[in-house]
């Protein structure tokens, strides 16, 4: 059974969120709080595995309250379920601890299961969400110079688990043309190993 907290200031609201809940026999509602203060006090009290938590609340945001049970209680994962999906609210729930984020207008059979998803120590996030993660990261990610075709070549085959030599016999190019090569895409991405220089590059859609 995953024990369940459901935080939510509006009363009607978190009734029918604790109905919905109630329909899910690997579910148990242990706790209900219409703050995020009350929330966290629940929690230290009934230890559960799941808080369902809205984010604007008086008292405290349920940032501020997912900050403080991820401090205070690791062990119960903190799962967003609100009517906002600003960039600040999305990426200040995720920083704080959040565990996943999802919509009230999501699907009821999405709900349940990101709650059990979230219990298992998965990460969930609706489509949404993780859309505007991704485009949040990509504009926040630094420039880098890009890759010669050569480069990209060379590193393509370092991703296939070539040796030096083998990359240079491929290439028909010199083995130390291949490290000159190496060097330069490490310097590029600002990285010193060739695996981390092969994730990176994946990564940035560079392979």
């Amino acid at each position: 059974m995953i024990r369940v907290i459901v935080a939510d200031d509006h009363p009607i609201v978190r009734s029918g969120i604790v109905g919905l809940i109630d329909l899910d026999p690997s579910l148990e509602v242990v706790g209900q709080a219409a703050s995020g203060p009350e929330a966290v006090e629940l929690a230290a009290r009934l230890h559960p595995d799941v808080v369902l938590m809205d984010l604007r609340m008086p008292a405290g945001s349920g940032i501020e309250a997912t900050a403080r049970l991820a401090a205070a209680q690791p062990t119960a994962r903190v799962l967003v379920l609100t009517t906002y999906e600003s960039d600040d609210d999305i990426i200040g729930a995720i920083e704080a601890g959040a565990s996943g984020y999802l919509l009230k207008a999501a699907p009821h059979e999405e709900i349940l299961a990101g709650i059990r998803a979230v219990a298992e120590g998965h990460t969930v996030l609706a489509p949404r969400i993780a859309t505007t993660l991704v485009s949040r990261m990509r504009s926040d990610r630094p420039s880098r110079p890009p890759l010669s075709p050569r480069e990209r070549e060379v590193l393509r085959l370092v991703a296939a688990g070539r040796s030096n030599p083998e990359i240079a016999r491929e290439l028909l190019i010199g083995e130390a043309t291949v490290k000159t090569h190496l060097l330069h895409v490490f310097e590029k991405l600002e990285v010193s190993d060739r695996t981390r220089a092969v994730t990176l590059a994946l990564e940035l859609g560079l392979l």
